[in-house]
């Protein structure tokens, strides 16, 4: 690659990107913005942002200057409008060196650096199989962020107008998910080393690797898995000690969720852990307010509860420990309705299930008997928070306004409402309407 090494040119582009970054004055600003764009699109800026990224000049050149050297050699790559160099080879192990040199620099350039190296993997020939031969040379930090948004690449691609068809997408995914067990191997050993052991605090480092995992999960790198190697995955395992941890638990909660929603054999063996569930994570939650904590839970139930309503509406001990589980949701009294509104849909696919087994038959009668009592104690929880509670008293004379929220929230309980009344009854369920009026 013949690199332009300028220090004339370096020297403006380290002022442009500055007085992009800090100059007080807009036209400064404005006139750095328009000359970094000229640049971006000369021959020059691969040479260049590679010069910058990869040398090992001391001092390095300024944080912020690296970042927009690995943002525009991203840019330029996934383009149509620029064509890879002839040489992309060079360009990938230079990008690679990079990593190696940033591993442990601000997580933002590291990660501008790994999107230009995927970008790249998709677009050059052979790229996938020539990026996973390079790979074991990397830091294990810099390995865990290109692992992690490698399979993102082509999510990201779908978005824009990048010039990457549809069958050049899925010639890419189906060349990652060749690598799969690999990568989930090495995501196992990550999993399991010792705190700080590559510089990066324990809980960082779990946060990274369920990141990591939830993009493969999502890639599919499961698919074709017997459900009992999936449900005895050590990562599984990882991903649901992981909810007790306060900084991995949102993401360790989009594992789960995806999972549940792919592979429609695993509900089962999530709702075998739903009186842990209860137990040790959502009520501690629900006394302390933990709305996050409350917010995350909710969304798994549901999603579990939803992938298999004919299994909840057994009426096993687990499946009425996730119905009353959801139920003390549902009432949690919080400020906006956003947790209470997302079970919605879990309660009408249990109500449907319910109506829709034969009237006649003994089964369709034990099971509306067993959640009868569920029901009634939803349809009070539902009508409670259907309420004003926090009406100013000092606004007398004046239209009390209601939360947009709120009006929201009644407006998508129709359907619900309608089930109850089925499953109740109309006397029970007027009786109970008229309790609030």
């Amino acid at each position: 690659m013949d690199v332009a090494e300028s220090p004339d040119l370096q020297a403006q582009l380290a002022a442009a990107v500055h007085a992009l970054n800090h100059a007080s004055h807009p036209s400064a600003r404005l006139a750095a913005n328009q000359w970094l764009v000229g640049l971006q699109r000369s021959p020059q800026a691969w040479a260049l942002a590679v010069s910058l990224l990869a040398s090992a000049d001391h001092p390095s050149p300024s944080a912020d200057l690296l970042f927009f050297a690995a943002q525009m050699l991203r840019r330029k790559i996934q383009s149509p409008d620029y064509s890879l160099p002839d040489n992309a080879a060079q360009l990938l192990d230079a990008l690679l060196v990079a990593a190696r040199r940033f591993c442990l620099a601000p997580p933002r350039l590291l990660t501008q650096i790994c999107l230009a190296l995927a970008a790249l993997a998709l677009r050059a020939e052979g790229g996938v199989d020539g990026l996973f031969a390079r790979m074991p040379h990397l830091p294990d930090p810099a390995l865990l962020e290109l692992l992690t948004v490698l399979p993102e690449e082509v999510a990201q691609d779908e978005s824009g107008d990048t010039g990457v068809d549809s069958a050049t997408r899925c010639r890419f995914t189906r060349e990652l998910l060749t690598h799969a067990p690999a990568v989930l191997e090495f995501l196992l050993a990550q999993s399991e080393k010792p705190a700080a052991a590559d510089g990066v605090p324990l809980h960082e480092r779990n946060h990274r690797i369920l990141r990591c995992l939830l993009s493969w999960v999502r890639a599919g790198c499961f698919s074709g898995a017997p459900v009992s190697a999936l449900v005895a995955h050590p990562l599984l395992t990882f991903a649901f000690n992981s909810l007790q941890a306060f900084f991995s638990f949102e993401v360790a909660i989009e594992v789960m969720t995806e999972l549940v929603s792919q592979y429609q054999e695993l509900p089962q063996a999530f709702l075998s852990k739903m009186p842990y569930i209860r137990e040790v994570l959502l009520l501690p939650a629900l006394a302390n307010r933990s709305e996050k904590i409350i917010a995350g839970l909710t969304s798994l139930m549901c999603e579990v509860g939803q992938a298999a309503p004919g299994l909840v509406a057994e009426g096993s001990n687990e499946a009425l420990s996730l119905s009353d589980a959801l139920l003390r949701c549902v009432a949690f009294s919080s400020e906006d309705w956003e947790i209470a509104e997302s079970t919605l849909q879990f309660w009408c696919s249990l109500a449907h299930c319910i109506l829709g087994i034969d009237e006649q038959t003994s089964k369709r009668n034990a099971t509306q008997e067993l959640f009868l009592p569920v029901f009634s104690s939803l349809l009070d929880a539902l009508l409670f928070r259907a309420q004003i509670i926090d009406i100013d008293e000092h606004c007398t004379g004046r239209a009390s306004s209601i939360p947009d929220g709120l009006v929201q929230f009644r407006l998508n309980l129709e359907e619900l409402l309608v089930d109850i009344c089925l499953l109740l009854g109309a006397p029970a369920y007027i009786n109970k309407v008229c309790l609030f009026c």
